[in-house]
């Protein structure tokens, strides 16, 4: 188990962690007045962590001073009703300055994203990681999950030697995996986060998470929110009942290999009038049949 002294950490990352959008304005730049806005409007409905700089806030699409920018916005906003899990990342000194200029501002958590590089080794993954978690001893740090071939024991073997490696959002699209990485990394060491979010919650808490990232939170924190009251209270019917309200809309949001994730969740808020749906490439926006598909899907929420 984890030292005490991040046990308020912990306890963020056992909640819908929420992967804010990062709205553009007309002329391409962000979108502060837009971005501000949604970040209220998550906090006002009960939504207490947040990462700005997740995959669904196009972190990759990003200029370093949009990345910097979006953690200032809502480690602004979100003051002291959230927990600001700010997403870093790219080569290993722009990770490291990211994630101190994330904690200067106060942030509790830094989300490590997933290596983007061809050739990563095993003793590499730990060795990147290490060196961010040694640079901001202070804050709790979260490796992504996303390669299926990372075994657990790398994970056993980072925490360690780092005391504030305490939780992991694990995005490996199978659930026997999952339980497997988890127990031979240590099952009550890490606050276990299903990387995948709403779709794959129940099987992934079923062996062992506690909490869930989401983007449809942006759209329809509610749904979140009561999939993980049912998720919490283990009742499986009703966890499965938002489940199959929410199941088309993330099968938009996972076809074509995940084409239009952050582009399914945009076109909502542009339906309900909270932004605009501009994504950058090489995301583009969905066609539109699927337009047509999620301006439904969000009316029917509305019922």
């Amino acid at each position: 188990m984890s030292s005490p002294e991040f046990a308020a950490q912990r306890a963020a990352l056992a909640d819908v962690v929420a992967i804010p959008v990062t709205p553009f304005a007309e002329d391409g730049s962000v979108d502060r007045d837009a971005f501000r806005a949604l970040l209220r409007r998550l906090l006002d409905a009960g939504i207490r962590t947040l990462t700005p700089g997740g995959n669904t806030g196009e972190f990759h699409s990003l200029a370093p001073g949009e990345r910097r920018l979006v953690v200032e916005l809502t480690a602004d906003e979100a003051g002291d009703r959230a927990t600001v899990l700010a997403g870093v990342g790219h080569d290993l000194p722009t990770t490291v300055a990211s994630a101190r200029h994330a904690e200067a501002l106060g942030a509790r958590m830094v989300m490590v994203h997933q290596p983007v590089h061809p050739y990563v080794s095993e003793a590499g993954w730990v060795a990147y990681h290490r060196a961010v978690a040694e640079a901001v001893p202070g804050l709790g740090v979260v490796p992504y999950v996303r390669d299926a071939r990372l075994p657990g024991a790398r994970l056993a073997e980072l925490a360690d030697d780092c005391p504030n490696v305490i939780g992991v959002k694990y995005a490996v699209p199978d659930a026997a995996r999952f339980a497997a990485f988890a127990r031979d990394a240590g099952l009550e060491r890490f606050v276990w986060v299903a990387g995948l979010a709403e779709t794959y919650a129940p099987a992934y808490f079923g062996a062992g998470a506690t909490g869930f990232t989401s983007g449809l939170v942006n759209v329809a924190p509610a749904l979140s929110l009561t999939m993980l009251e049912a998720l919490r209270a283990g009742d499986h019917p009703a966890a499965m009942r938002v489940w199959e309200r929410i199941r088309r809309f993330e099968e938009l949001r996972a076809a074509h290999g995940s084409a239009d994730n952050v582009a399914v969740v945009k076109e909502a808020l542009a339906v309900l009038g909270l932004c605009r749906a501009d994504v950058r490439p090489p995301s583009t926006p969905p066609d539109g049949e699927a337009r047509a598909e999620v301006a439904a899907i969000v009316a029917g929420w509305s019922r």
